[in-house]
């Protein structure tokens, strides 16, 4: 494996973490009344490669769960990143 296909394979690593930990924080900031992260940021994250560490982020902190844009989005976009991901795999690294 050469390194352009390994830097490849931990930008969605970072950018999942991100994703898992903006969740938290939002919530954290909803229950103190503070300032909070745009929701355009949070479907951003999951939009780029973010979608398993927004899913479980949502999961976890029980965090935009009633909200239909989310609950719909997120799941949806992680299927298509799975498939592109697999499609990638066989393709590139079989």
């Amino acid at each position: 494996m050469t390194t352009i296909p390994r830097l490849v394979l931990y930008c969605p690593v970072v950018v999942n973490i991100l994703a898992f930990l903006a969740y938290g924080l939002d919530k954290l900031k909803a229950k103190r009344h503070q300032r909070r992260i745009p929701e355009r940021t949070l479907l951003l994250l999951a939009l780029i490669g973010g979608s398993a560490g927004a899913w479980w982020g949502m999961k976890v902190w029980h965090h935009k769960t009633r909200h239909k844009k989310f609950t719909l989005s997120i799941p949806v976009l992680f299927l298509l990143q799975t498939a592109l991901a697999a499609y990638l795999w066989k393709k590139y690294l079989s």
